[in-house]
């Protein structure tokens, strides 16, 4: 059993990546971790051509190798961001390009699967869009429509780009600003950090339910397979 974990952040050792990588961890089962910034890829074209053969028609990219592992995946872990407070191009990209695991065989159904998404809207300022929210149940929405067991996800506050473009104070437009008030200031604004959050607990938790899952369809395969019944 391998499992699987994406994540569409673009940012070196990222929020997103240790939480998906938190996840993994926790699991103590064989893992594997894409950053999806590291592949080149498209998204899908809609074609329709993968409908019989499950394979993608895009062949000039890394699309069809990222389509494979998801499909050979026992259970997957997809974590992204939210620019402009909805789900990240790249995260969107893949999930849409993984449609050719769903013709006739639904290869990705009843797959154990957690969501990981990091912010910077705070949940608690009703003024601002419900970016968590929006970009959790893109993810989440995904994995149901597809058919795999989504376990819940994690959450992660995590930091508005201006506190490092180097223009944060001084920008008229600055997010510091529009999220955090009009005294915030990259020095007192600080950096958010995944480890000091409630989603690390969350992650460790997750991973362990990833674990007793895969145990029980391991436990409900075998005695299908004592009964002569054809492995689904």
């Amino acid at each position: 059993m391998k499992v699987l974990g994406v994540s569409g952040s673009p940012i070196p050792n990222s929020n997103t990546d240790r939480a998906v990588k938190a996840i993994l961890n926790a699991t103590g089962l064989e893992t594997e971790f894409i950053k999806l910034s590291d592949y080149k890829f498209s998204g899908c074209m809609h074609c329709l051509k993968c409908v019989y053969t499950n394979k993608c028609a895009i062949t000039d990219d890394d699309g069809p190798m990222l389509i494979e592992k998801a499909r050979e995946a026992s259970a997957i872990v997809i974590g992204g961001w939210t620019p402009y407070s909805s789900l990240d191009s790249r995260t969107k990209a893949f999930m849409e390009r993984c449609f050719a695991n769903r013709h006739l065989k639904g290869y990705m159904k009843g797959k154990p699967a957690v969501s990981v998404i990091t912010y910077a809207a705070p949940e608690e300022n009703l003024e601002l869009p419900p970016a968590s929210s929006m970009g959790q149940d893109a993810i989440m929405y995904y994995m149901v429509e597809e058919g795999m067991n989504y376990l819940g996800g994690v959450k992660v506050l995590g930091n508005v780009p201006c506190i490092r473009c180097g223009v944060g104070d001084t920008c008229p437009i600055s997010g510091i600003a529009m999220l955090c008030g009009p005294t915030a200031t990259v020095e007192n604004v600080g950096v958010n950090k995944f480890e000091n959050q409630k989603g690390m607990g969350d992650a460790v938790r997750l991973g362990k339910v990833i674990v007793e899952i895969l145990a029980k369809n391991e436990v409900s395969e075998e005695k299908s397979c004592s009964k002569g019944e054809p492995n689904k």
